[in-house]
């Protein structure tokens, strides 16, 4: 897998905000293991959020170069620190 420049910024922007880098985490788990249909329905499903708020989480959430590409990231920065 070939990361950009302008990849690791995002990777590491997000790998900084520790709430969205665990729902991203979590997605990335759930995407691995075939259960990602059942969380977009749940986002869907959730009336505490908007839907500007839905539709982003969805649009990472089918990302699954992105998840995969952050789940290895965070794997390999975490473990050098």
């Amino acid at each position: 897998m070939t990361v950009l420049p302008h990849d690791l910024e995002a990777l590491e922007s997000v790998s900084q905000d520790e709430t969205a880098c665990e729902l991203f985490l979590r997605m990335a788990r759930l995407a691995r293991a075939g259960e990602l249909n059942r969380f977009l329905f749940e986002l869907d499903a959730n009336e505490d959020l908007d839907a500007e708020t839905k539709a982003a989480v969805a649009e990472v959430a089918r990302d699954r170069t992105f998840l995969s590409a952050l789940d290895e990231y965070v794997h390999r920065t975490r473990t050098l620190h």
